[in-house]
């Protein structure tokens, strides 16, 4: 209520009414996003438009306001989604990505596979790379080129045309891993204390200890945790099913949570919302859950999703002399090479294996 009433008065005095709410929710919003923050009463500029939100889906529950109908699907995007389902496997939050980069493509070139050709895809590319980053331009190439397999293997367009996208410039695994140091998550968990933190204390164990991904935790149940055996089954990407050990602390933490923390819903997810309305938890929630519990702990990093603490609990594993197959094992790593990439923080064990440089002695 607090952040809703300080987000109401902000509309209040941009002159917004009620009729205007959404025009109001997409000014606060696009003013967010560029980094200029509206006057809103006290600090919850992005707490308060995510309220914004949830209150306008209130008022179309209600029928104050009429639903907005919803923008039309490509049969072709239809079918492309329910063939990468059943015949690739893909997690619904992968899917999901893919679907958000194929609708702007099959705006831009038309529902007619059989026109496209080499031109007109490479065109399109090249004017989304003036647009956007150079990760956010690699993740358009592979979900495009996923939906281009599918005309292929559909008989939609001529084989090869896959091999039209143009590659994004980048070399592979030459980043630095983004990680925490231990003395940032001993106090993100430590602001995680506290009866009316259970649920963020798990959530955050789960992250920290094991690398889950975030859809991986919204998604866990009940019949995932095997208490007698002591394991945690996962159901990762491409569906495969894979288990991980349930160590005492996690353990404690998912019991307490259980036990005095979790509403009395009955819904076989394990992790449900604080507030009404009660549902389980989805990946954003786990995003925004770490995001408040590093704001709580006093951690300052540039990245402040759940995957750096995925990071961070591989590179934790190396530090304390955990071999790189047995940290591809629990972050369930298909490639080898995806687990070298952490071995790159170990400045210890680089020092020891680096060779002199052959040219002229060192100053």
């Amino acid at each position: 209520m607090r952040l809703l009433a300080s987000w109401t008065h902000w509309a209040r005095a941009e002159n917004y009414t009620l009729a205007a709410i959404r025009e109001a929710y997409t000014a606060s919003f696009a003013l967010i996003a560029a980094g200029q923050c509206p006057r809103f009463r006290g600090d919850v500029n992005q707490d308060a438009v995510e309220i914004a939100k949830l209150f306008i889906a209130y008022l179309e529950d209600r029928g104050v306001l009429a639903c907005l109908p919803a923008k039309p699907v490509a049969p072709l995007v239809v079918e492309f989604a329910a063939w990468a389902r059943e015949q690739r496997g893909l997690a619904e939050t992968t899917l999901s990505t893919y679907l958000g980069t194929i609708r702007p493509f099959v705006e831009a070139l038309g529902e007619r596979p059989a026109a496209y050709d080499a031109v007109t895809i490479r065109a399109y590319m090249t004017d989304r790379a003036r647009a956007v980053s150079v990760a956010r331009m690699k993740g358009i190439s592979v979900g495009i080129r996923a939906f281009l397999r599918f005309l292929i293997a559909t008989g939609r367009c001529r084989p090869g045309l896959d091999h039209a996208m143009p590659n994004v410039a980048g070399w592979r695994l030459a980043s630095i891993p983004r990680f925490l140091p231990d003395a940032d998550i001993a106090r993100i968990i430590e602001a995680c204390d506290g009866e009316r933190r259970l649920r963020d204390r798990a959530i955050i164990l789960l992250l920290v200890r094991l690398g889950l991904r975030a859809s991986e935790v919204a998604r866990l149940s009940f019949g995932d945790i095997d208490w007698r055996q002591g394991s945690i089954r996962l159901f990762g990407k491409s569906r495969r099913e894979e288990l991980l050990p349930l160590t005492q602390e996690i353990g404690d933490a998912l019991l307490a949570y259980i036990e005095r923390g979790r509403p009395a819903l009955a819904v076989p997810s394990l992790f449900l919302t604080e507030y009404a309305p009660l549902r389980p938890i989805d990946r954003i929630t786990v995003k925004c859950l770490v995001k408040r519990a590093l704001k709580r702990g006093g951690v300052e990093s540039h990245y402040r999703g759940a995957h750096i603490l995925r990071h961070s609990a591989a590179t934790a594993m190396l530090r304390h002399g955990v071999s790189l197959t047995d940290v591809g094992t629990v972050l369930r790593h298909r490639s080898p090479e995806m687990t070298a990439h952490y071995a790159k923080v170990d400045i210890a064990l680089l020092a020891a294996i680096a060779q002199p440089w052959p040219g002229r002695s060192p100053c």
